[in-house]
């Protein structure tokens, strides 16, 4: 290497319109901001238990419910906290005695621990796949919840939802959608409860969480909450309550509440699930086509099917060094390409949420092999 990385400057015509491809925060669209702005001294700083609030939380409501087609019966709560917090909230008012989970990277494995630290269950079961691949779940009879992630942030491997072959009769299926929902194509009859948070595909806020309850989720929820202690905060039967009267239990961050109900407007405008999700496939096709074609990069995720379509992560040869070209890309206005930090690999991660333009993924990967050229220069 002897170009100095600090002096590399990329050309205007590689440099993509927006440069924002990280995977969670994700970019926030600049229409909604803009609409945000224009807004604000009607909605920023007023009480969130007034109508022009609630009627955000009603927009976030029935658009998910018609983003994911739900089927009659089932409800969309919304709560504070992010998807951490619903982790801990599912623990005390979904799980029963034993969950069971697919584990194939850091955000799956962080429910099955919450489980697992819980005292008045019992521990979970855990069906694990290698990093960079994804788990086949047969259900087990002991487990009343089922514990699936639709996409695995950290690694970039999505997953297919289906209600496993051997679950137990009653059994949940609780699907961890954080960087999928919006993004990723799905069944509504293949789930009981699909949570995720907005900064992602919805191009929203972080603090957030919303999950969408079956009711026999909404059976379980009461059941175990009559006769079990919860913190308010986490009590998801508190949640439901003030969901159906369209407002949060605790104040929320109001404009997470409107970007997410103004990006959730754009989609169901513009075609619904199928028009973000195509947007996703485009970018995953330019991205992943790149990297196959690649003489020095390369997909992480090394079956097809399981590459991710919100999020990629691209593995690099020894002789190149992500993390030097992530930074060249960042003094040039691309943001937030590097890896997971627990990952500890050679790689990019590149976001392919809904708002973010495939012409965009494509100028970014020729911005790439600029940079490259030039550290080999």
């Amino acid at each position: 290497m002897t170009q100095s990385p600090e002096r590399i400057v990329l050309p205007d015509d590689l440099r993509p319109a927006d440069g924002r491809f990280g995977s969670g925060p994700s970019k926030v669209r600049a229409e909604a901001v803009a609409d945000l702005a224009a807004g604000a001294g009607q909605l920023l700083g007023t009480s969130h238990r007034q109508d022009r609030v609630k009627h955000l939380v009603r927009r976030i409501r029935e658009g998910v419910a018609d983003l994911l087609s739900l089927p009659e019966g089932h409800e969309v709560l919304v709560g504070n906290g992010g998807t951490t917090a619903f982790w801990d909230a599912a623990v005390h008012c979904l799980v029963d005695r034993r969950s069971q989970h697919a584990v194939f990277g850091e955000f799956s494995a962080k429910f099955a621990d919450a489980a697992s630290a819980a005292p008045h269950l019992d521990e979970p079961l855990r069906v694990e796949a290698p990093y960079g691949t994804r788990p086949a779940v047969t259900g087990d009879e002991s487990a009343d919840v089922i514990a699936l992630t639709h996409n695995e942030t950290s690694t970039g491997v999505q997953a297919e939802i289906r209600r496993p072959a051997g679950s137990a009769p009653d059994a949940l299926v609780v699907v961890d959608a954080t960087s999928a929902a919006g993004g990723l194509r799905v069944d509504a009859s293949e789930f009981d409860v699909y949570y995720f948070a907005p900064q992602k595909c919805l191009a929203s806020e972080g603090g957030l969480w919303i999950a969408t309850f079956s009711p026999a989720a909404i059976e379980r929820l009461d059941r175990l909450t009559a006769s079990r202690y919860c913190p308010a905060f986490l009590h998801l039967g508190i949640a439901l309550e003030n969901s159906i009267k369209d407002q949060t239990y605790n104040t929320p961050a109001i404009a997470t509440l409107f970007l997410t109900a103004h990006t959730l407007d754009w989609i169901l405008e513009n075609g619904g699930l199928e028009f973000a999700a195509s947007r996703c496939d485009e970018s995953a096709r330019i991205l992943y086509g790149w990297a196959d074609g690649s003489s020095y990069a390369c997909a992480f995720v090394e079956d097809p099917e399981e590459r991710s379509h919100t999020v990629a992560t691209i593995d690099f040869a020894e002789s190149v060094e992500a993390a030097t070209v992530a930074s060249v890309l960042r003094r040039n206005g691309i943001l937030d390409v590097e890896p997971y930090r627990k990952l500890g690999r050679n790689q990019l991660r590149v976001a392919l949420y809904p708002a973010i333009d495939p012409g965009d993924v494509e100028s970014l990967t020729r911005a790439i092999d600029h940079v490259v050229e030039e550290l080999r220069r």
